[in-house]
């Protein structure tokens, strides 16, 4: 056996997938496979599985660091795999080949064939299943609004706009997998200058075999909000309609059925055309001769339904309707609560499945079924619905007289919001939703319907269990969950407590919607019983402290299907909801606020690459590479803004010679992306400005207790001159510890840079004789006493001090006679959920009211690298009866 092959297994082992492509990441040991080597994944009946294989990462060696590798659907897949390097995989049955013909692309599955032209108003203008063409003109559209939806029933008006695609990439081939990116604008039919808006991106993902297609979907808002409103975006495809009336079908997914109907139904009538025949329909099989001649003399009386609706106005609840054509009433179908987001159009002779992931859960969301009836019926699938007031986003208030820096202090101080005038603009926010386009020869039974379903809902994905990857030395320090101590089972408690504290929040608060789903709220308001959603900087969290990075590690730590999930979709939305992907900001991300893009605070610490990379190599997923390579030179974005120009004492504007970069939430966040783009794309740029600028770090009199240094952008080099201590609570909180411990992990050969790093660590929570013994002051500005205790910890464990390890576990806990300001979860000896009814709430719920993100992610940080550091050191703490209890 290969013995650096590893063991897959299905991300969430109760449902193995059947007819998915899946695509997963695999990390290597340092020196272990070469870049060139092929890859065999087995079963566990010695079968090798078609696989196709490429790098995302490499070791400063050049040796995989990170490799990621697709196989086709499979009828019976195994429960686990092994993933060999060194043996060539063999080919699959019906691979994916990708040909370009008479100015067009074709992409074939073996069982499916789309053809892309390569510029213009379609994504596929023609699908055919063998010889058949069952879809034609895949688009997009939007619906523009002239001003925002009336309370008072006034007029607006609305134009519908067409996506037209401008480039088509070809990104990966076959034979087992191939990619087609398409790039474009929306274009209105009202506009005489031509403008385009609302640029996007569309991959389509083809595997050998399938008849699916996975669609990913991009855009960026680039409209003005006070004249710009989208009232409509949505993918569509036109099916072509062979079949009688009543062999056609329409099946739409509710929580967990489908709404079960023929375009004319045979069932219910006044006379019985027989059960063979009512069971067929119902079944979506071919209906074949009606013997009772009362009703076969008699179906043109039967009314045909042209159009249906599913409308997913909230996470609570969608409506079903469904008439008989243009110009007649609606009739309303049962409604229910969390449609599934998939449904079918077709009939016996072939048809369309077509959904959207996350669909309740994204809301408002719609599908549409129009001119079932006719010969050419038209399904949508809305990622903002119609009948949804247009979108607002406009600033959400008027800015209070916050015209200067100093009135916006003080604003700050009272609401914690950074507010400053024009900034709240959400211009270049994105974002990403994953749809699937399924062409069937016949209708499908409702089995085969509820496991595509799933498959949209809840994708495959084969991983590596947590021990191997920690064995491959990815990410820093952590390690699996270890209870083999009262101890450390009450740490582990703790952090399973708070992962389903957000859980559960996010459930009974209902933190879903277009813009908002991935997100969770900044801290809690005891008083009102709900977080406080609408005071300034206290409401959306936008990855302050870096819940990410905690959601994270504790998915690497514990395999756990439902928290990769919520890491991935909080992975979805900080990266593209929170960050500014076109304008003046474009690069930057924006702290915490009531909107997401509202803050003036626009920073790479939001933006930050540290956050993308875990989700990116995990599933090679292609928009998170997008969201990574935008980051190609975060330097530049220093000449934008200036991150202190409301604090600073000094004067100071933006010179490209010296930019004032801190050297922690800055840096940290430049290194971040330069790391990550070195092993990569192997970018000898980046590699020099992280190894140069780490090189300048150690070089500083005070190393990382400068606080800040002037990078000039030219030379990609800090001034060393400058002989300061300036230290912020904030510059370790944002993956400084993670990163510094991978690049120190990275024995990178930079004079000076674990010197300056170790002393940040060893003096931040030392005693203030300590402190001033070796700078001749005490530090400043010393807080988030819990969060920082990794850093202590980081200390014992690279030079051995126990005493060091026996003061960050003090500091972990509640250090009775440290004054600084602590993580309110230090203050509370049990843990729980308290039961909350009255007339202060809407409904009853569970909360804790000593929970803020920022504490969960202090603490699940600090909790994780503790116990892989220093965990020999810890001691018998909390006691036995104040283990957390659920």
């Amino acid at each position: 056996m290969n013995t650096v092959a590893t063991t897959l297994r299905w991300l969430d082992d109760s449902r193995t997938p059947r007819g998915e492509g899946v695509t997963f990441g695999v990390p290597w040991p340092r020196g272990a496979v070469g870049r060139a080597a092929p890859y065999t994944l087995i079963g566990p009946d010695g079968r090798a599985v078609p696989t196709q294989s490429w790098v995302t990462a490499t070791w400063p060696d050049g040796s995989v660091k990170w490799s990621a590798h697709a196989v086709p659907p499979q009828r019976e897949p195994a429960g686990t795999y092994r993933l060999e390097p060194g043996h060539a995989p063999p080919m699959p049955g019906s691979p994916v080949t990708v040909t370009r013909e008479d100015g067009n692309l074709r992409v074939s599955t073996g069982v499916v064939t789309w053809t892309i032209e390569e510029s213009g108003a379609t994504l596929a203008r023609s699908v055919t299943r063998g010889s058949r063409e069952i879809v034609r003109d895949v688009r997009l559209v939007s619906l523009h609004q002239d001003g925002p939806t009336p309370d008072d029933g006034g007029t607006v008006t609305r134009t519908e706009a067409t996506g037209h695609v401008t480039r088509v990439t070809v990104e990966q081939a076959g034979p087992v997998r191939a990619v087609v990116r398409l790039d474009g604008q929306h274009v209105r039919a009202d506009r005489q200058d031509g403008r385009a808006s609302l640029p996007f991106t569309v991959r389509l993902y083809f595997y050998a075999g399938a008849e699916d297609v996975r669609l990913v979907h991009s855009f960026v808002w680039d409209g003005d909000p006070e004249r710009d409103f989208l009232a409509g975006l949505g993918l569509r495809a036109d099916v072509v309609m062979r079949d009688e009336p009543h062999d056609r079908h329409i099946r739409l997914a509710g929580p967990g059925g489908f709404l079960t109907e023929a375009v004319r139904g045979l069932t219910g009538l006044r006379r019985d055309p027989g059960e063979a025949v009512r069971r067929a329909q119902v079944e979506g099989r071919p209906c074949g001769p009606i013997g009772n001649p009362e009703v076969a003399g008699r179906l043109h009386l039967i009314p045909a339904w042209n159009d249906y609706t599913l409308d997913q106005s909230s996470a609570d609840g969608f409506t079903l309707r469904k008439r008989t054509g243009e110009g007649h009433a609606w009739v309303t179908v049962p409604a229910g609560t969390r449609s599934a987001g998939y449904g079918y159009v077709g009939g016996v002779g072939g048809g369309l499945g077509f959904g959207l992931r996350d669909f309740w859960r994204l809301h408002p969301t719609r599908l549409d079924v129009r001119n079932a009836a006719t010969d050419l019926a038209t399904a949508t699938v809305w990622l903002w619905s119609p009948s949804a007031p247009a979108m607002d986003l406009r600033f959400w208030h008027d800015g209070m007289g916050q015209d200067t820096f100093a009135e916006q202090l003080e604003g700050l101080e009272i609401t914690y919001e950074d507010h400053e005038p024009g900034f709240g603009d959400a211009h270049g926010v994105a974002r990403t939703h994953e749809l699937t386009l399924r062409v069937h020869e016949a209708t499908p039974p409702a089995e085969a319907l509820a496991a595509h379903a799933a498959a949209l809902s809840d994708p495959a994905l084969l991983t590596a269990p947590p021990a191997r990857i920690r064995a491959a030395g990815v990410f820093g320090d952590w390690a699996p969950p270890d209870r083999s101590t009262p101890a450390r089972a009450a740490i582990e408690d703790r952090l399973d407590f708070l992962f389903d504290l957000y859980a559960r929040e996010r459930e009974q608060r209902r933190w879903y919607g277009f813009w908002d789903y991935g997100d969770v709220m900044h801290t809690y308001d005891a008083d009102r019983h709900t977080w406080r959603y609408d005071v300034g900087g206290y409401a959306w969290d936008n990855s302050e402290l870096s819940p990410d990075l905690w959601l994270w590690y504790q998915f690497l730590r514990t395999g756990r299907a439902d928290v990769f999930r919520l890491a991935e979709a909080m992975t979805r939305h900080t990266g593209e909801v929170d960050v500014h992907h076109l304008g003046r900001w474009k690069g930057l991300g924006s702290r915490h606020n009531v909107q997401h893009w509202g803050c003036s605070c626009k920073q790479l610490r939001i933006s930050n690459a540290a956050y993308r990379r875990f989700y990116y190599y995990l599933t090679a997923d292609e928009r998170t590479g997008d969201l990574l390579d935008e980051l190609s030179e975060p330097e530049t974005t220093f000449l934008v803004v200036d991150p202190q120009r409301k604090v600073r004492e000094d004067v100071y504007t933006p010179d490209p010679s010296a930019l004032s970069v801190g050297l922690g939430t800055d840096w940290g966040a430049l290194a971040a992306a330069w790391l990550t783009r070195w092993e990569r794309h192997g970018d000898e740029r980046a590699r020099d400005r992280l190894l140069g600028t780490m090189a300048g770090i150690g070089a500083l009199p005070r190393g990382f207790l400068t606080g800040e240094a002037r990078l000039d952008l030219a030379t990609g080099r800090f001034d060393t001159s400058r002989d300061a201590v300036m230290v912020s609570h904030l510059s370790s909180v944002f993956g400084l510890p993670e990163l510094c411990s991978e690049l120190i992990a990275l024995d990178l050969g930079v004079p000076g840079f674990e010197r300056a790093w170790l002393d940040y660590c060893r003096l931040y929570l030392a005693p203030a004789a300590e402190q001033e013994a070796e700078v001749g002051h005490p530090l400043r500005g010393i807080s988030l006493v819990q969060a920082h205790s990794r850093l202590t910890a980081y200390a014992a464990a690279r030079t051995g001090d126990p005493a060091q390890a026996a003061r960050a576990w003090r500091k972990f806990y509640l250090d009775e006679d440290d004054q600084l300001n602590r993580n309110e979860l230090q203050r509370e000896p049990h843990w729980r959920l308290t039961r909350v009814d009255g007339p202060r709430v809407l409904a009853a719920l569970d909360e804790a009211p000593f929970v803020s993100t920022n504490d969960a992610a202090q603490y699940g940080l600090a909790a994780i690298q503790n116990l892989a550091l220093i965990g020999d050191h810890l001691p018998g703490h909390p006691p036995e009866e104040e283990t957390p209890r659920r």
